[in-house]
């Protein structure tokens, strides 16, 4: 995995910009701590970070073709890379690496734009074509990897993340009202494309952006397309099966070690059950597997709705029944708070509180021993597993079904503030926004409906919030984590499955169990669904709320601009409450975070 930057602007000579330019690049180290690299013309620059993972010697970017005057900056994985490499070969192309990001370089200079329907994998990539004087960006069909973009008065500047834009200094860290409700809303439903900062925009999944003197237009180049499902039962549990067993397959190639994240849930079980299976197959040895609990979770655990009960156990199943190399991690949730600005400067933005951090704390364990991990995101989503899915009442629900019964939460913020962004209607707006891009089947009525939405805004609203979870926190460890849920064949193959199918057995995933239970320990297959394990712990509950209090005793805090003193005085006295209310500690730190990055990236507010 690497980080990639870059700048065009039309008005100025670029190559009197080398520090400027050597400033985004560095910005992405990372991204990429294993080498470094930037390319300047008169109208285009482009810097790169490189993490290296497959052909460790070549590979070096930005790569180019001289003869065609074409420039590449790439980051992320192309899974069937070997099979293109074929394909050009045959038509002439002569490669000098084993990378595959040769490969996306060729696919270009032979098909252009058409080459991105082409890729198989995750990816976020800038393309300099000096002939047609165009730059394109690129990002994959879910969004696994990020790419940001901000226009400038003569050309635009780019980077896998906001921090690389933010270090030109044509770009300025400021709120307009739409980026303070953006702010507010907190990430599951961030509105695609919106990167928050005022001018600064994200490529949306599935789509590309050309630039050029005549301006800058974004196209979709994927979508899905609803149509009947035509398979029965077995069928479709064997093709399930078929596509995870060859997904797994090729995201297992790696030139540095490899493991799996294993919680002990169903889908991380699935996943390191077929590469473990697949590792056997080639003779490569055992796979390793990592595991985390807080420390004193058996003491403070409350089972409710989302963790009904602790990883621990199923992940010492799983590994014990794979044979796998185990390690498990405990972490500290006293340094919960601590590393909270890393996890702030990893996102340059606010984000999940201590899920983040504890992910990052995570991923820096994994780091000591692999460059590689493979993770088991997106099949709630396309399988149907989380709880909104099975609750009759989220899905009457006129909104987005994971906000439904979240009451309060606003009442802390400032009225004026309220009143100006009108912040319940902006959402309602974007419900609709998100409502009118789903691709119905003729003639589907009801809860089929229905549920077609519920999986589509999940793909495109609440899945982009952990796949952005996971890169930033993977990536300030230095780690590359794969998502074989995310292929795009399995994605569009369920898309039209029907529900019973997805709740077969009337439990949730039932498809997933079936299509891989024969490879688990019985109480594995059948565990309900557990969500990522959050520090229950009093002590840091009240360590947050006491930071919050000396927040608000401070005149100078910029949290004040935006919430009511008396009201989250009043909530913080209150007794901790659930998840999705104004007393939880997920909200209160996530107000925590929106003052430290508000202080520490100097934002001002229109």
């Amino acid at each position: 995995m690497c980080g990639i930057t870059g700048w065009v602007d039309w008005e100025r000579d670029l190559t009197d910009c080398v520090a400027v330019v050597r400033a985004m690049t560095d910005t992405m180290v990372c991204r990429g701590p294993d080498a470094e690299g930037y390319r300047i013309t008169r109208h285009a620059a482009l810097g790169h970070r490189r993490l290296s993972i497959i052909d460790l010697e070549g590979g070096a970017q930005p790569m180019g073709d001289e003869q065609r005057g074409v420039l590449l900056s790439y980051s992320g994985e192309v899974y069937n890379f070997r099979e293109l490499r074929t394909e050009l070969e045959g038509l002439g192309h002569t490669f000098r690496t084993r990378s595959d990001t040769e490969v996306v370089l060729r696919a270009y200079l032979e098909w252009g734009t058409d080459s991105v329907a082409r890729l198989n994998g995750m990816f976020g990539f800038a393309i300099w074509d000096a002939e047609r004087e165009e730059l394109l960006l690129v990002r994959d069909r879910l969004g696994v990897k990020p790419l940001y973009y901000a226009q400038t008065p003569s050309g635009l500047l780019f980077g896998s993340e906001p921090k690389a834009v933010l270090a030109n200094p044509l770009f300025q860290p400021e709120l307009d009202d739409e980026g303070i409700s953006e702010l507010l809303l907190t990430p599951p439903l961030k509105t695609p494309g919106h990167g928050v900062f005022r001018g600064l925009r994200e490529v949306r999944p599935g789509h590309l952006v050309r630039v050029s003197r005549s301006g800058v237009r974004e196209q979709r180049y994927w979508q899905l397309v609803s149509d009947t499902h035509q398979d029965d039962l077995p069928t479709t549990i064997a093709t399930v099966r078929s596509i995870l067993t060859d997904t797994v397959s090729r995201q297992l190639v790696s030139d540095v070690p490899l493991c799996s994240l294993l919680s002990g849930g169903l889908d991380s079980s699935a996943i390191t059950a077929l590469a473990a299976a697949e590792l056997t197959g080639q003779g490569a040895g055992k796979l390793s597997t990592f595991s985390m609990e807080f420390r004193g979770s058996e003491e403070h655990f409350k089972p409710d709705a989302l963790r009904p009960s602790l990883d621990t156990p199923f992940a010492h199943a799983v590994a014990g029944h794979l044979g796998t190399r185990h390690t498990h991690i405990v972490l500290d949730p006293q340094d919960l708070l601590a590393d909270q600005l890393d996890t702030l400067r990893a996102r340059d933005l606010p984000g999940m509180g201590d899920m983040d951090v504890s992910l990052l704390l995570l991923f820096k364990e994994v780091r000591k021993h692999s460059t590689v991990a493979l993770s088991g995101e997106s099949a709630d989503e396309v399988f149907g597993g989380y709880p909104w899915f099975h609750d009759p009442e989220a899905l009457k629900n006129p909104g987005f079904p994971w906000a439904h019964g979240r009451t309060g939460r606003y009442e802390v913020l400032d009225p004026g503030l309220l009143q100006r962004l009108q912040l319940r209607e902006y959402v309602k707006d974007r419900y609709v926004e998100a409502i009118g891009e789903v691709p119905y089947l003729d003639g589907e009525e009801g809860i089929d409906r229905r549920l077609r939405e519920v999986f589509h805004l999940n793909l495109t609203r609440f899945l982009p919030a952990l796949l952005d979870r996971k890169d930033r926190m993977s990536m300030a460890a230095g780690l590359e984590v794969r998502v074989p849920f995310c292929d795009h064949r399995l994605i569009e193959y369920l898309w039209n499955i029907p529900w019973w199918m997805k709740n077969v057995g009337s439990i949730e995933k039932g498809l997933l169990r079936k299509a891989v239970g024969d490879l688990l320990p019985e109480e594995v297959a059948n565990r309900p669904k557990s969500a990522f394990p959050v520090a229950q712990d009093p002590a840091y509950d009240a360590a947050v709320r006491d930071r919050l209090r000396d927040i608000l005793a401070d005149s100078n805090s910029p949290l004040l601009n935006l919430v009511d003193k008396a009201r989250l005085t009043a909530t913080l006295a209150a007794p901790t409450g659930e998840w999705n209310g104004p007393q939880s500690t997920a909200w209160l730190g996530y107000l925590l975070e929106v003052d430290t990055w508000l202080r520490t990236y100097r934002v001002r507010i229109r």
